[in-house]
C-alpha cells in the first residue's frame, strides 16, 4: 500500500527495496536498516533515527521509550512531521490506515485496492467469520497470508509486495513461485492442527501449549481456538533460530462482553512485549527458554483469575 501511494503521489524514489522487521530482544533497529534516500516503517515500531523519513502504525504499544513518543508529538506539534510520520490506534491494519492518510491528505486512488484493504483487516483483525474459516484457508488470502507468515527465503516477500500493487490475490497466489510452496506449506499447517490438538490444554478459560522444542514459530493463530472453542484466552511458547516467543491472544468468537476482556498489550509491555488490546507477543533469547516458561506461567496465571 506504501509502495503503491508513495509511487503514484510522492514519486521520488527511482526504485523501491524492502526489509523486513522483527521483534527481538534487545534493539530493534540496526545501522544498516536505513539506507535509503527515503526510508519508511510501516506496521512497526517508532524509530528516532533521522534517516527515518516515513512512518506509519497502528499498534498500541508503537513507542518503545516515553522520549520517542516525546519526540514524535513534537514533530506533530511543531509541524514538522505532520505529513511524513502517522499513528492512530483505532486502526484495525496499517494498509487500511495507510490508504485513509493516503486518499484525504494526498488524493490517492484507493479504488484499485479494495480487495487488499478488505483482507488486511480481516487478518489483521482476525475478523473471520469462524475459526473454521481462518483454519481451513479457503480464500486465496489466506494461503498467501500462510506463504507469507512462513516464509524462509527473504528473497520472497520482496519479490511478493510488487506484485500486490497491480494484481488481484488470486493471481499473486497463481504465480508458479507462490503455487510451488502452497502445497509443503498446507501440509505443514496440517501437522501443526495436530500438534496442538496434542499439546494443549484449556483450564478456566486459557489454552495453554508449548511448542519450544519443535522449532515452529510459523503456526496459525486460530488453531487453538478451532480445537477448543470454549477458550477466552491462549498463551502459547513456541521457538526459532533467534528467539523463544510468548504469543497471547484473545478468541475472536468468545461471548463474553468486551468489557470483560483484558487489554493483552499491556500485559505484555510489563515483559518487554507489545502488540493490541485482542492480541501480543514478548520476545526472549532464543537460550532463555527457562525465562520465557516462566513468564508465560504468570500471564497464564493472571488470565485465569
Amino acid at each position: 500500500m506504501f509502495t503503491r501511494f508513495h509511487r503514484e503521489c510522492v514519486g521520488t524514489a527511482a526504485s523501491y527495496a524492502y526489509a523486513g522487521l522483527a521483534h527481538k530482544p534487545g534493539g530493534l533497529f540496526q545501522f544498516d536498516d536505513f539506507t535509503g534516500d527515503e526510508n519508511a516503517i510501516v506496521d512497526f515500531k517508532y524509530s528516532n533515527d533521522p534517516r527515518v523519513t516515513w512512518w506509519f502504525d497502528h499498534h498500541q504499544s508503537a513507542f518503545l521509550t516515553p522520549e520517542d513518543l516525546a519526540q514524535f508529538e513534537a514533530g506533530q506539534a511543531d509541524g514538522s512531521q505532520t505529513m511524513r510520520k502517522f499513528f492512530d490506534a483505532n486502526y484495525t491494519s496499517c494498509t487500511s490506515f495507510i490508504a485513509h492518510i493516503a486518499e484525504t491528505k494526498f488524493g490517492f486512488d484507493t479504488s484499485g485496492l479494495k480487495e487488499l484493504i478488505y483482507w488486511a483487516d480481516i487478518v489483521d483483525g482476525a475478523k473471520y467469520e469462524s475459526a473454521k474459516a481462518a483454519v481451513e484457508m479457503e480464500a486465496p488470502a489466506m494461503k498467501l497470508t500462510m506463504v507469507i507468515e512462513s516464509a524462509l527465503d527473504p528473497a520472497l516477500i520482496p519479490r511478493m509486495i510488487p506484485l500486490l500493487t497491480s494484481m488481484s490475490l488470486q493471481e499473486v497466489l497463481d504465480q508458479p513461485f507462490v503455487q510451488e510452496l502452497v502445497g509443503p506449506l498446507m501440509s505443514k499447517h496440517q501437522a501443526g492442527i495436530e500438534l496442538i490438538r496434542e499439546r494443549a490444554v484449556v483450564d478456566r478459560g486459557v489454552i495453554t501449549f508449548d511448542l519450544m522444542d519443535q522449532k515452529m514459530e510459523g503456526y496459525s493463530k486460530f488453531i487453538p481456538y478451532y480445537l477448543h472453542p470454549e477458550g477466552t484466552y491462549v498463551v502459547g511458547l513456541s521457538k526459532s533460530s533467534f528467539r523463544t516467543k510468548i504469543s497471547v491472544g484473545t478468541n475472536p468468537w468468545t461471548t463474553k462482553p468486551v468489557s470483560e476482556l483484558i487489554n493483552l498489550a499491556e500485559i505484555c509491555e510489563r515483559y518487554g512485549g507489545g502488540g493490541h488490546a485482542r492480541v501480543g507477543a514478548i520476545s526472549y533469547p532464543a537460550d532463555r527458554e527457562d525465562l520465557a516458561r516462566a513468564t508465560a506461567a504468570e500471564i497464564e496465571a493472571e488470565l485465569k483469575a
